[in-house]
């Protein structure tokens, strides 16, 4: 990827970072922890506790694709304690990061193998099985207790708590999972093969890896042979993507539509809610949708 050049007003931001130390403390005194969107937030989050101040780049109801960082946040990456991003996801975050390294930097696409979509590219969604998303709460407590050894005990411990549920989580999709009558889905845009793959779903998207991808007239039906063929009941659209392309392809076909959330960022009406939460929800959808009991 080319790296372009900083706009001179980001890299007087930056350089008034730097001068403050790389992991200067956030106004409250507390080291800051800056996590590019969502999924991120709620891991770090979960680990600092009240230690630490986090910030989540992408702000509920943005598609992680598609953020811009304003001048603020651009300098907030380099004067934070630990910045917890994915690499390739979010261009604008990327070049910040690789423009002005912080002193401790997570990249959760070092953390974990990341898979190609189904038309090529590597696919972003890791979080989608809670096993991974246990491995980036790994290394992102050891990240942290490197840049806030005074608490790193009580990091450890939250650790342990987030590992547990997380594979709480996994055992209640395996269990849920077990027996339906239909194991595929049609989704939105490819955003579940992870998902897929860990609880052995077959997915099938409308769109690619992005969701504002147009799908051809030849991939459009053949879903349609396929959901006519294995009797499926329901697509699925999204909350933070236009449902239009599902909208169209389940009423051409005279079946019903659901949500199943890809968790990229919370939404207005999710953002009471969390990432286990959403998680559960996901599966409450997938049983119906499937059948199964």
């Amino acid at each position: 990827m080319i790296r372009r050049p900083l706009p001179r007003l980001v890299a007087l931001a930056l350089a008034g970072g730097a001068l403050a130390g790389c992991a200067a403390p956030g106004t409250s005194g507390k080291p800051e922890v800056v996590a590019s969107f969502y999924p991120l937030q709620y891991v770090a989050q979960r680990i600092v506790g009240t230690h630490a101040d986090v910030t989540n780049l992408t702000g509920p109801g943005v598609e992680p694709h598609d953020l811009e960082l304003s001048p603020r946040q651009t300098a907030s990456l380099s004067g934070a304690a630990v910045v917890f991003y994915e690499d390739g996801l979010q261009p604008a975050v990327d070049d910040a990061v690789h423009n002005d390294p912080p002193t401790h930097a997570v990249d959760a696409a070092k953390v974990v193998h990341l898979h190609a979509g189904q038309e090529g590219g590597r696919d972003p969604h890791f979080w989608l099985d809670p096993l991974l998303l246990a491995e980036t709460a790994r290394t992102f407590t050891k990240a942290i207790a490197a840049a806030d050894p005074s608490h790193a005990t009580d990091y450890e411990r939250a650790d342990e708590l987030l590992q547990r549920d997380l594979l709480a989580l996994d055992r209640e999709y395996r269990a849920g999972l077990q027996k339906c009558r239909s194991r595929t889905l049609v989704v939105s845009h490819d955003a579940f093969g992870y998902l897929g793959r860990r609880y052995h779903l077959q997915v099938h998207p409308i769109a690619g890896l992005s969701p504002d991808a147009e799908p051809s007239a030849r991939h459009l039906a053949e879903l349609s042979d396929l959901i006519r063929t294995d009797k499926i009941t329901t697509v699925f659209s999204e909350r933070l993507a236009s449902p239009k392309l599902a909208d169209t392809l389940a009423g051409d076909l005279g079946i019903t539509t659901a949500v199943l959330d890809p968790i990229e960022g919370l939404a207005s009406r999710t953002a009471s809610g969390d990432y286990r939460s959403l998680m559960r929800a996901n599966l409450a959808a997938i049983r119906k949708a499937g059948g199964c009991s």
